[in-house]
């Protein structure tokens, strides 16, 4: 049985168009919970932003399991998480978690 998204092709607008792919943890796209880490890394491709997007709340046991993440057009995740789209010309090296309120914060610091 195939993963069940929580938005359909249809419902993704042109929020981040152009920033190439990234990967997403599927808390995110199936479970339906906020990004709640994102971080880049130097990226694999010139089609890769080197951005990848958490929930937050992985354990070590979901992320050693790469079923549970997807490859991704940057676009797709800032549908499902609008904030993140002011933080996507970040440089490479750059991570953010939310604080407290709820907001993205620097997380390398």
């Amino acid at each position: 049985m195939g993963k069940r998204f929580g938005l359909d092709a249809g419902e993704i607008r042109s929020l981040a168009p152009g920033h190439g792919s990234c990967i997403a943890s599927d808390r995110i796209t199936v479970d339906g919970k906020p990004v709640g880490y994102m971080y880049r890394e130097k990226p694999n491709d010139t089609l890769d932003s080197g951005w990848r997007f958490f929930a937050g709340d992985e354990s070590e046991e979901y992320t050693g399991r790469p079923a549970n993440f997807e490859l991704y057009d940057v676009n797709t995740i800032a549908n499902y998480e609008p904030a993140i789209v002011v933080l996507l010309n970040a440089p490479v090296g750059s991570a953010y978690m939310r604080d407290g309120s709820g907001r993205f914060a620097p997380a390398n610091q």
